[in-house]
């Protein structure tokens, strides 16, 4: 191998390093920041999230009947 080939093949795998560093940076920041999403909306919930139907707009006679 003369020395300009080597060169170009140690440009491109430095091209390839840097790109997948980035791929897993951004990897990382949306899975953290999907995880702090949740985190938030988790801890601001309001009563309306503790019951299963306590939003919906149906009778409320088909429910709990016991029969």
């Amino acid at each position: 191998m003369t020395l300009p080939e080597c060169r170009c093949e140690s440009k491109a795998i430095k091209t390839i390093g840097w790109a997948s560093l980035a791929l897993g940076a951004v990897t990382l920041g949306v899975i953290l920041g999907r995880e702090l999403r949740l985190r938030y909306k988790f801890k601001r919930r309001t009563p309306y999230d503790f019951y299963s139907h306590a939003g919906d707009r149906m009778p409320t006679a088909d429910y709990g009947v016991g029969v």
